[in-house]
């Protein structure tokens, strides 16, 4: 079985795909000095674009694990992110409260989602 990477670096991928499933690294900010809105923004951005190279989008999500680095930032994460998923198509998620690997970095985010 064949496994496809694509935007392959020296440490990671950025997407994995394998059998009809795609993988994605976790995707952060580019610009560390948004606010948690503007880097969730962001990064569902990096998402939409990754899932589309892929041959997917966000209705294919199957899991969903999101990381931020205040829980005090979750509503403000949650309403960029409710106004980014398609209705219908919520998938299966969790969200934690985690010390990132930048401390400017409010938010990181992983999906496997199914190739259309």
């Amino acid at each position: 079985m064949e496994i496809k990477r694509l935007h392959v670096g020296k440490r990671l991928s950025e997407v994995a795909i394998h059998n009809g499933t795609v993988y994605l690294a976790g995707q952060i900010a580019d610009d560390k000095t948004l606010d948690i809105q503007g880097q969730t923004g962001e990064v569902l951005g990096h998402i939409d674009r990754l899932l589309a190279e892929a041959g997917s989008d966000k209705t294919c999500i199957l899991s969903c694990q999101i990381y931020i680095a205040d829980l005090a930032d979750f509503a403000g994460m949650n309403e960029v992110w409710d106004a980014w998923v398609p209705n219908g198509h919520t998938p299966p998620r969790a969200t934690v409260e985690a010390k990132l690997a930048d401390p400017a970095w409010r938010v990181e985010i992983v999906v496997v989602a199914a190739q259309r």
